[in-house]
């Protein structure tokens, strides 16, 4: 994303006077192919769907460092939170089979789960697991699986709750989350008897004829038409492994294709009816209006040119309007992969956009792919997404990796002959992350954490009682500065830590992390 060759927008998108004309194939291959250069990304996949039908499903690029190996209509894609609006439909069809109902407290049926104080606990219920109105903090408790690789279980999760502060009163505040989506999960699983994954496969896949679609990856059985994630590092792609799910993929775990997204949407556009007629039914239409009901008002959607008036989440969507138009939308992101779903019931079109690249911040260009497909529909003047997006991305980027660079140049600079290793090691431990260890391995301090493996790395002397630290996972930008307290002999007692980068992702929660100092 930081190229400096700068490409010209080699398409117009033309203002139609027909407000249900179609968008010509022709005019997205351009679109795409012009911003997969432009981005130096690797492969993508779209889809859309008009009025009923499929008019559009292709893919573009590479899916991996094979060269022959090109993208298509059935390359699978991690979806990442595009998983959540499959789980809120998978309680939906719990609430119509009576089993459930969408007010039922979440204690009623795992027991076990506890929040930050006794009362938040025995009244949550089953759409706060889905609305994030919790009151706890933006991507509380997302350290238990990112980095992947982390041993913390389903039981550490339904309990690590109360650990947290809450930064703002309960149901008053949008915050997003990952963690309780894993939650509705396990809540799925119990009621039912079959895990997510399983019910997911079972009564939303197979049904609407989603055959690449897969809920984990250990549930693939051929990798032929998997999709190989891209970090671009220094304007070059490199390949990453695929990221995996912690405890249940039902906040982020389902992989799927154009192909098939486009039958999700085709599902939702037709609230619940599916088949050649529509005569089956996934979920009725009360159920499709409870979904696209807004639970929790926030602002995060572009007023312009949209003249939108309203935003806010529903179960799984986020929900707007454009031009007067109500709109669901949703996007995710994992190392290496994103994905944006965008619906507009007025118009019967649904649009769906996947790309096996991000960048060290996670930066990906589904949004103006979309927003241009989006501006065709809506007989809006040509919004020159691509540049525009293109540049506020390297804008952003510029500024971190500058506050970046300046900090490791004083960690470069740094005179640490006054520090005394030994007062800093020792064994750390929060409430809920468990313990770290601060050793010395060639006479250099180092960080490592038990319960998440990939978070370890040297300690490089900062300022005061501070360090920098470069974590061994660099598939997002996550490194951080390591702040001890001391006590009044300069031993360290407890170690609080924050990203350096501006630009880190919401889910390394540093912040919630109170290490105190046990051995």
């Amino acid at each position: 994303m930081n190229r400096s060759i700068i490409f010209i927008l080699l398409i117009t998108f033309a203002i139609s006077h027909n407000g249900n004309s179609q968008l010509k194939s022709e005019e997205v291959n351009a679109l795409v192919e012009t911003t997969l250069e432009k981005f130096g990304s690797a492969g993508m996949a779209v889809g859309i769907v008009k009025d009923g039908t499929i008019i559009h499903s292709k893919g573009y690029g590479i899916k991996s460092k094979n060269s022959n190996d090109y993208v298509n209509e059935h390359t699978q894609f991690a979806i990442a939170s595009n998983s959540k609006a499959f789980t809120t439909t998978a309680l939906a069809i719990l609430v119509e089979q009576g089993k459930i109902d969408w007010d039922d407290k979440v204690i009623e049926h795992i027991p076990e789960f506890k929040m930050y104080n006794s009362y938040v606990t025995e009244n949550f219920t089953i759409q706060d697991l889905l609305t994030h109105r919790s009151g706890l903090g933006l991507g509380a408790g997302d350290l238990m699986f990112i980095p992947e690789g982390s041993d913390f279980t389903i039981q550490d999760i339904l309990s690590n709750f109360q650990y947290f502060e809450p930064q703002s009163a309960f149901r008053t505040k949008y915050d997003y989350d990952n963690i309780l989506y894993i939650v509705a999960g396990e809540l799925i699983a119990r009621v039912s008897g079959q895990s997510w994954e399983d019910f997911v496969q079972n009564n939303i896949f197979k049904t609407l004829g989603m055959q690449n679609t897969f809920s984990s990856f250990s549930s693939i059985k051929s990798t032929n038409k998997l999709a190989t994630p891209f970090l671009i590092k220094n304007g070059n792609l490199e390949p990453i492994s695929h990221f995996e799910q912690t405890a249940n993929g039902a906040a982020g775990g389902i992989i799927s294709t154009v192909a098939d997204m486009c039958q999700w949407m085709l599902v939702h556009l037709n609230h619940g009816k599916y088949g050649s007629n529509n005569e089956n039914e996934l979920f009725t239409l009360d159920t499709q209006r409870e979904m696209w009901r807004i639970h929790n008002s926030h602002v995060s959607y572009p007023a312009e040119p949209y003249n939108s008036h309203f935003s806010g989440y529903g179960l799984g969507w986020e929900l707007t309007d454009v031009q007067g138009k109500m709109v669901a939308y949703h996007s995710g992101l994992l190392p290496g992969m994103a994905s944006m779903t965008i619906l507009v019931p007025d118009l019967e079109l649904g649009i769906v956009v996947m790309i096996n690249t991000s960048d060290e911040v996670g930066n990906s260009p589904v949004e103006p792919i979309v927003l241009t497909i989006l501006d065709k529909y809506l007989q809006i003047p040509d919004n020159d997404w691509v540049n525009k997006v293109h540049k506020r991305l390297q804008s952003r980027t510029s500024i971190a990796d500058s506050v970046v660079i300046t900090v490791w140049e004083t960690v470069e600079q740094a005179n640490d002959d006054h520090i005394v290793a030994d007062n800093y090691v020792g064994i750390y431990e929060d409430n809920w992350f468990g313990q770290v260890e601060i050793s010395k391995r060639n006479d250099q301090l180092w960080f490592q954490s038990f319960r998440s493996p990939k978070l370890n790395g040297r300690l490089q002397y900062y300022k005061a009682n501070s360090f920098a630290v470069k974590w061994e996972y660099q598939k997002l930008n996550a490194d951080a500065f390591v702040i001890f307290s001391l006590n009044q002999e300069g031993k360290a007692k407890g170690i609080k830590l924050k990203g350096i980068s501006p630009e880190m992702d919401f889910s390394f929660d540093f912040q919630d992390l109170n290490l105190i100092r046990v051995e």
